[in-house]
């Protein structure tokens, strides 16, 4: 399950977040403590954000990002995260789906916790008052005029999130001024439905490649079927066309013998025809000489 808390200060994100991560058995994943750990461990991403952070400069979403690479591919965050304080800005959520991309994973959904601006800083000035009540120290990023500033902040960087994730499907809103257990319900049901529906996709895709690996022998039974039908066809025409011209190659032999025997007789008859003819021309003049004789 991989997730991305959305939220103005004081929308109780925090308390959320821990309570998905003892649910799921996912990690919590805070830019600011990542920073740190990248730092201390000294890796060259964390270097460059040190020197960064030393001359008191914004750390590059660059190398943010690559803290975030580096953090997702550790074991304890195989089962999945929940981002916490990234992205703030539509570049960086862009930038994080191409990380994601390249890593071939997936964002499950953009949870939003919405909440009434003019309650929360009620909710601030009423905890500030009961503090100083009882004598306590409060917070000097604790006041109404701080929450005021960060709220502008908030909506000036990261409200456009909200459309950014609203068009890619991801975007689920849950009301962020109901109690906490109530919100805690609402985002189990919501992730419950999310699971499901992706059950219901894998089972689909398991079942699809059932019917193609089955279909695969078949497919492959028809195809040698199909060559031999072919290879038997093909030797049958060859047979046939060899009957042919073996029968053509004799009845040409034979039409030759033919030719050649009423040519033979032609000729015989010519011969005869002849020698008749002459018997009669030499009777002819046998006859004319005695009749010559007689009278002499």
């Amino acid at each position: 399950m991989r997730l991305i808390l959305l939220g103005p200060p004081g929308s109780g994100k925090g308390t959320q977040a821990q309570r998905l991560v003892q649910r799921y058995s996912i990690v919590q994943l805070s830019t600011g403590e990542m920073l740190r750990a990248a730092v201390a461990a000294q890796t060259p991403v964390g270097l460059r954000a040190k020197d960064v952070m030393a001359s008191g400069g914004l750390v590059p979403d660059d190398v943010v990002i690559g803290i975030i690479s580096d953090r997702v591919d550790q074991p304890d965050a195989a089962n999945g995260f929940i981002l916490d304080g990234f992205p703030r800005t539509v570049p960086q959520a862009e930038a994080l789906d191409e990380l994601l991309k390249k890593k071939h994973l997936k964002l499950d959904a953009v949870i939003e916790l919405r909440v009434n601006e003019s309650a929360l800083l009620e909710r601030v000035e009423t905890r500030v008052a009961q503090m100083r009540e009882r004598g306590e120290e409060v917070r000097v990023d604790d006041t109404p005029e701080v929450l005021t500033k960060r709220l502008a902040s908030y909506r000036a960087l990261t409200e456009p999130l909200i459309h950014y994730y609203s068009e890619r499907r991801k975007l689920l809103t849950v009301d962020g001024m109901m109690t906490i257990e109530s919100v805690t319900r609402e985002i189990d049901r919501i992730l419950a439905a999310i699971g499901a529906v992706e059950a219901k996709a894998a089972r689909k895709a398991g079942a699809a490649k059932r019917t193609a690996r089955a279909a695969k022998p078949v497919a492959r039974t028809a195809s040698k079927s199909a060559g031999k039908g072919a290879k038997k066809a093909a030797k049958k025409a060859a047979k046939a066309s060899g009957k042919g011209a073996k029968a053509a190659k004799t009845a040409a032999k034979r039409a030759k013998k033919g030719a050649k025997k009423t040519a033979r007789r032609a000729a015989t008859g010519s011969r005869a025809r002849a020698t008749v003819k002459a018997r009669k021309a030499a009777k002819k003049a046998a006859k004319k000489v005695t009749k010559r004789r007689a009278k002499a």
